[in-house]
Parts: C-alpha cells; sequence; structure tokens
C-alpha cells in the first residue's frame, strides 16, 4: 500500500512492470471509482457478465495489448485518475453495446458515445457528424453544440457554460436537434433506428424462453374473446404451429445462455484471440474459449476470425470450420451472427458464406441466413 502520492508516470510505470501494490491501489482503485459512477446510472452489478472484476479485467487486457501507452497520450489539462476512468467509460459503453445484441438495446445518447476513439466505426461516426454540420439545416450554435457534444465529449454543463446559456437550456435544444434532425439523418444513411429503448429487463429473457420451451404445451386459459379464439382453432392451424417451432430450432436462438453437452458456440474472434467484447466474451465467459487462442475448437466454443479484412479474408476459415463439423457429426454448431457486431459487416455480406452449411445438418444458422 502507498502512503505518498505517485507521479502519474510512475504508476504507468509500475503498470507496465505488473507491480501487484500500485495495479492494486491505483488500477483497480481507478476502475472502482469508475465502476461506482456507471453503476449508479447503468446498473451494471444488475446485469450478467457486466460485474466489476469482468469489466476491470477487459481494460486491463486494452491496456497491456497498447502497452498501456493510452494513459500516457492523456491531455495535459486533465488528470491521469480523470482520463483512466473516461477510457474505462468506452469498456463499459461496449460491454452494454455487447448487452444490448444478448438482452434488448440501449439508449441513443448511449450508442452515440459507444465508439472507440481509436475505431474506424467512431472514424466513420465522427464523418456522419460532420456532415450533419456541413449539409443539415443548422446554425452557428446548433453545430457548435453538436460538435462539442458529439465530437469532443463535452458535457451540458460544460457547453452551457461555453455559450453563456442554462444547462436546461441545452439539453432542450439538443432534445430538439436530436429528434429533428440527428435522428432522422442518422436513420437514412446508417439505415439504423437508433432512439432505442433502455436495455431489456433479463426477466425478459426468462419469459421468452420460457414461452419457447412450453410451445408445445397446452395454452392457459385466456379471458374472454381471446380463448374462444383459442378453442376453435383447426389441427391443420397447430400442425402449423408446430412446423414453426421445428423451424425456430433449426435456427440459431437470439439468446444462447447455456448449452447442451454436444452443442458448440460458434463465434466471430479477432487472429490474436482477445475475447473482450460481443460474443466472443461469452464465448470466453462461458463456453471455455481461451484467451490468445483466434481459431478453432475451444472448449465449447468455435472461434472463426473476422477482423483482419475484407469478407473473403474470412472465407477460408467458415470454409475450415463447415469441414470440421462435417467430421463430427455428433456436435451440434450452433453460429451466431459472426462478423455483424464489432467487425462491422452486415448479414447479407456474411450468410453466402455459409451456403455450404445449409447442407450439413449438424449446423445450425441464425434465422434469414
Amino acid at each position: 500500500m502507498y502512503h505518498r502520492q505517485l507521479s502519474e508516470q510512475a504508476i504507468i510505470s509500475g503498470f507496465r512492470k505488473g507491480d501487484a501494490d500500485i495495479i492494486r491501489e491505483y488500477f483497480y482503485g481507478y476502475c472502482q471509482v469508475g465502476y461506482y459512477i456507471f453503476d449508479q446510472r447503468y446498473q451494471l452489478s444488475e446485469k450478467e457478465n457486466l460485474d466489476f472484476m469482468s469489466l476491470a479485467h477487459q481494460y486491463a487486457i486494452y491496456l497491456m495489448e497498447h502497452d498501456w501507452k493510452p494513459l500516457e497520450d492523456h491531455s495535459p489539462n486533465v488528470s491521469l485518475k480523470t482520463w483512466f476512468i473516461n477510457g474505462f467509460r468506452y469498456v463499459v459503453l461496449d460491454a452494454l453495446k455487447w448487452y444490448k445484441k444478448e438482452y434488448g438495446s440501449i439508449t441513443f445518447e448511449d450508442y452515440l458515445r459507444s465508439f472507440d476513439v481509436t475505431n474506424d466505426l467512431r472514424l466513420q461516426f465522427n464523418r456522419m457528424v460532420e456532415d450533419v454540420c456541413d449539409h443539415a439545416p443548422l446554425d452557428r450554435q446548433e453545430r457548435l453544440l453538436i460538435d462539442m457534444l458529439l465530437l469532443r465529449g463535452f458535457k451540458g454543463k460544460e457547453i452551457a457554460a461555453e455559450m453563456g446559456m442554462t444547462p436546461s437550456a441545452i439539453s432542450q435544444k439538443y432534445k430538439k436537434l436530436k429528434e429533428e434532425i440527428i435522428i432522422p439523418y442518422f436513420k437514412k444513411n446508417f439505415d439504423m433506428d437508433l432512439d432505442m429503448p433502455e436495455v431489456m429487463d433479463e426477466r425478459a429473457i426468462v419469459s421468452r424462453e420460457a414461452a419457447m420451451g412450453e410451445a408445445s404445451m397446452p395454452a392457459p386459459t385466456m379471458p374472454g374473446s381471446l380463448a374462444d379464439m383459442y378453442r376453435q382453432r383447426s389441427c391443420r392451424d397447430m400442425d402449423f404451429i408446430k412446423e414453426e417451432v421445428m423451424e425456430q430450432k433449426r435456427t440459431t436462438p437470439e439468446f444462447i445462455t447455456s448449452l447442451e453437452p454436444n452443442e458448440i458456440f460458434v463465434f466471430g474472434s479477432n487472429l490474436r484471440g482477445m475475447h473482450g467484447g460481443g460474443a466472443a466474451y461469452v464465448a470466453y465467459r462461458k463456453f471455455g474459449a481461451i484467451m490468445g487462442q483466434g481459431v478453432g475448437l475451444q472448449g465449447q466454443s468455435y472461434a472463426i476470425p473476422t477482423m483482419q479484412g475484407g469478407v473473403e479474408t474470412i472465407r477460408p476459415y467458415v470454409d475450415e470450420f463447415i469441414q470440421f463439423a462435417k467430421q463430427h457429426p455428433e456436435l451440434t454448431f450452433l453460429v451466431t451472427r459472426i462478423g455483424c457486431g464489432i467487425a462491422g459487416f452486415t448479414d447479407d455480406e456474411i450468410s453466402p458464406l455459409f451456403e455450404e452449411a445449409h447442407e450439413v445438418k449438424n449446423i445450425v444458422l441464425p434465422p434469414n441466413w
């Protein structure tokens, strides 16, 4: 335990050297402060896989992978602690994006703030915001507000002080800009509905999975006309429902929280095997994926690299996977929407790679693939 305040350079040097006391006091200490702040807003501790140690571990992996340099590059106008916690915020928001894919969705504002500043998606996002400022009917003050909030990361109070307005006025002005200009522009150019609801409650998932499991059971008594309608269903209707349920079983479930002993979770990875986000993190946390192994079978999971280039760079690994599945008919491979998350590809780009997989009985693909 250090009873004197170390210099910022000494702290970073201690991180690099693996000094246990410095890591315990400063790395985990700063992470705890950040986690407490963000837990108040996002209820992280109530969400699966968003516990303190999991998020701190992800941040440590990122910083070690970059030799702790992101901490050295901080602005001279802010302390290392503030810069550190701001970096931890990106880990939290990335984890919330993963949680959104698995369990629900995040708000528009959180989506806007969720891009890693070093990521290609962030650069694309910045260009889109700049396009809004250049081409949308905005006055100088509105352009400045969007620039400060979305590009430079200022808070509402800071923008209010800069513009000589109240924080409430800034909030109302941004809300109007968001609804009338920003969201429509992003919908048009990103083909996304970004005004998303809050994160789905985990109980909704349990209810949904229970409903799937009870599809073949008699329906409960329903009040009024709904009960009458159910009783009047023909056998033909019920046969159709059974066929539909069978088809659902032939596609990968949207939420995978557990596996049967013979099931394998197929996920998109990177060649370095840094399973820090998205389905890769699920594979690492739950299904035996190994840090540092970016290809092939590991535990109850199978990694297909998707982040090394264009779609054609993925094809050899998909072909290799399909051959592996053919050689192991005793296993069932549940393919997630690989490449369609952090890697940034679309379903239409990735699904043709799995055309041959349709003829392999033990490969289960996502819906519409």
